[in-house]
């Protein structure tokens, strides 16, 4: 987009959010959250075709900015994806999605799926990597993309406590932070989750829970040059590898632990492993404070001119509601890109980062004025002991930085339907 359509995004925007804060203003409380559509009398879920056939239309808007106190010339914010434009409108997540949820309570088959559509400059970072499932849908923008980052199929099979399964191209179960805009507190995102772990899987995910405290998951991924992150249904077919992981869950679901991995041969070309594992323990310490501790562990082998690679790293948050309708909270992080290969991947050669040491705080708001209605006002710092990795100009020559901490203040409203 050239100066003069950012300028004018920019304004639209503005103009949508005042409107936006003027309606929720003068918005009743309600006892049960429902969206913008169902708020303004408009909610298809509540026609009887919907109804009938067990359907669930949903989406939402999230959009942003950021101001970064380095003022990088190339407006980009180095390592930090998704809220990676500095002073500029970011329309992140324009999304949609079309759900039949299957009865996981009932004795008897059961069958559903869904499909999940986005727009905005959050795609790029959502697309499947390898294989040609959504990449590139829009060449004309140099950041806004379409991506499609869920078609599934689901089965529920009544055996035991009952056997749900998976089918297609789904989220990944690894790690604490998602790609979803509404299911995170902060807008922007933890190292371990951008370049830790994976986005999307394609393949098949077993789910069973052995009763009312532990789940076990389990299945087969592919698709994929990384041992089945972020694969397609056209590529790699041939090399699969394993995704699963176990829950405990307190009895007053005031506490949970996940442990989940995913471990396999990089492709169908390289039988060299590529593996992680997550863990993560949240923990409710008192009404309304909660705290999580996240640790992960990755590796591949023989990826890096011949010599193995290995990340890792720890994250803490933890948040506090005030009330209904605010809540504050922080986030703690260090991440060890042990051989400078995760970090901006797939970046390598003279513009990738070095082996170094990440960190980043973040602290911000929730401010849910509505139930539709999410703001997301944030401070972060990052900085890092052996990268320049700040403060560069963006596109192929401006990985390399100027600095090796910047500050980072942003904002985002988000919008369900």
């Amino acid at each position: 987009m050239n100066n003069l359509s950012q300028i004018k995004v920019g304004r639209l925007a503005l103009g949508f959010c005042a409107g936006i804060y003027a309606i929720s203003a003068n918005a009743q409380e309600s006892s049960e959250p429902i969206g913008l559509l169902g708020y303004v009398g408009a909610d298809v879920n509540e026609t009887e075709f919907m109804k009938n056939l067990g359907l669930h239309f949903g989406g939402w808007i999230d959009a942003g900015i950021t101001y970064n106190a380095n003022k990088p010339a190339g407006r980009f914010n180095g390592p930090v994806t998704f809220d990676d434009r500095a002073s500029e409108f970011q329309l992140n997540q324009l999304y949609f999605f079309l759900e039949r949820a299957v009865n996981t309570e009932g004795d008897s088959w059961d069958f559903g799926g869904r499909f999940d559509f986005m727009f905005g400059t959050d795609a790029q970072f959502t697309q499947a990597a390898f294989g040609h499932w959504d990449q590139r849908l829009i060449n004309s923008e140099r950041f806004y993309d379409i991506a499609l980052p869920q078609a599934y199929f689901e089965i529920f099979a009544p055996f035991g406590n009952g056997i749900t399964a998976k089918i297609g191209h789904f989220y990944t179960i690894i790690g604490n932070e998602v790609v979803t805009a509404p299911d995170n507190f902060f807008y922007s995102h933890a190292y371990t989750m951008q370049y830790g772990e994976p986005f999307t899987h394609t393949g098949v995910l077993l789910s069973y829970p052995i009763d009312q405290n532990w789940t076990i998951m389990g299945g087969g991924v592919t698709g994929s040059e990384t041992a089945g992150w972020d694969g397609a249904f056209d590529k790699g077919l041939g090399n699969w590898a394993f995704l699963g992981g176990v829950t405990w869950t307190s009895t007053d679901r005031g506490t949970s632990v996940a442990l989940s991995a995913t471990s396999g041969e990089i492709s169908e070309q390289d039988s060299n492993n590529w593996s992680m594992y997550s863990l993560v323990i949240k923990h409710d310490i008192i009404e309304g404070l909660h705290y999580t501790f996240q640790h992960d562990h990755g590796w591949a082998s023989k990826i890096v001119d011949g010599k193995d690679a290995e990340w890792y790293g720890i994250n803490q948050y933890l948040t506090y509601d005030i009330n209904d309708e605010l809540a504050v909270g922080i986030r703690g992080e260090w991440f060890r890109d042990d051989d400078g290969f995760r970090v901006l991947s797939p970046i390598r050669g003279p513009y990738a980062p070095p082996a170094s040491n990440y960190f980043e705080v973040t602290a911000g708001l929730n401010w849910k004025p509505v139930s539709w209605l999410t703001l997301r006002p944030s401070v972060r710092y990052d900085w890092a002991d052996n990268a320049d990795a700040y403060d560069n100009a963006g596109g192929a020559a401006g990985f390399v930085g100027k600095k090796n901490d910047q500050f980072l203040f942003s904002t985002d409203v988000v919008i369900t339907f």
